[in-house]
């Protein structure tokens, strides 16, 4: 089985190519909103460079959100149209357990993303990558009180962490571990590795997971609460 996955559901740009248990080629970028123009370029150089053309491929592996509205959809839109054109299945992970999967072998793991105004996209992962506590859009104050419940370390990975790591600290104490710099997006390799075992979804039907309404949808919801009650 020859997999191709892609996340560009936040700042980094990452896909990668995975055969038979080994990563054969991937490339990662980290630099913000040109994702749109460097997605299929990037696609397209790992592929010449293994020298894997778009037929020798056999599922497509794609984080779905939570993240970057505009980066969701780009990562999703390319992964359903590489799938249905060439006929393969297409398999989507969230990108807050691909993320947590850079330390699986560690206790619990907490991913998160900035959503901004000190709300994260977060949720909790034991070391068998199972979900302990539901992803959830929260305030990231709120969400480490409830972690102080949990008498084990957690170990905090996100690609936001010197931004909140005093927070977590001040809150946590020696509770709270760190992975090192580095190692804070998600690897296309693991990715590809998780998505090898995932069920295939109809491309026409996979949708982005967001965790929350985009703005323009709030905005409808309570102008239509407002015409009800008027």
């Amino acid at each position: 089985m020859t997999i191709l996955a892609i996340d560009t559901t936040n700042d980094a740009l990452a896909v990668a190519l995975y055969r038979e248990g080994l990563v054969i080629e991937s490339y990662v970028s980290v630099n913000k909103n040109k994702h749109s123009t460097r997605l299929m370029p990037a696609i397209d150089y790992i592929m010449h460079d293994a020298d894997i053309k778009p037929a020798d491929l056999t599922k497509i592996v794609v984080a779905k959100g939570p993240g970057s509205y505009t980066g969701v959809r780009i990562a999703l839109s390319v992964a359903k149209t590489m799938a249905w054109t060439l006929n393969i299945p297409l398999a989507a992970v969230s990108s807050l357990k691909a993320l947590a999967l850079n330390a699986i072998d560690h206790t619990y793991v907490c991913p998160f993303f900035d959503a901004r105004r000190g709300l994260v996209f977060t949720g909790l992962y034991d070391q068998a990558g199972n979900l302990v506590k539901e992803e959830v859009n929260i305030l990231f104050e709120d969400w480490l009180q409830s972690l102080k419940t949990f008498k084990a370390p957690i170990t905090f990975v996100s690609p936001d962490i010197e931004h909140y790591r005093a927070l977590i600290e001040d809150t946590l104490g020696q509770a709270a571990q760190f992975l090192p710099k580095g190692h804070h997006v998600i690897n296309p390799g693991l990715l590809a590795t998780i998505g090898e075992k995932e069920e295939a979804v109809d491309p026409h039907q996979l949708v982005p997971n967001y965790l929350r309404l985009v703005e323009a949808e709030v905005k409808w919801l309570e102008k239509q609460v407002a015409d009800t009650n008027e």
